[in-house]
């Protein structure tokens, strides 16, 4: 590896899928403002992902729709204005 091109501040830090609430440690550079108390009565910077392995379709086999910013209402109101057009 060349010296002196990969961060130095590698940290534990704890990520939280937000939408099904699961939680893992791993090591990163990312800021983050928040904390966490994790299971071992420490405290950790906290990230929070709208999606991880343990939601994702590709890695549960289960097709789940996660909508976290109306995109989907939005698309179904759109939607329903175009078709009531057309009739």
């Amino acid at each position: 590896m060349k010296k002196g091109i990969h961060p130095e501040n590698y940290r534990l830090v704890v990520f939280k899928d937000m939408s099904n609430g699961e939680t893992f440690m791993t090591r990163s550079t990312t800021a983050t403002s928040e904390k966490i108390k994790w299971e071992d009565g420490n405290e950790y910077p906290l990230i929070k992902v709208e999606i991880s392995n343990t939601s994702h379709p590709f890695y549960t086999g289960k097709m789940k729709l996660v909508d976290t910013a109306g995109r989907v209402d939005k698309y179904m109101t759109k939607y329903k204005k175009h078709m009531d057009k057309s009739k």
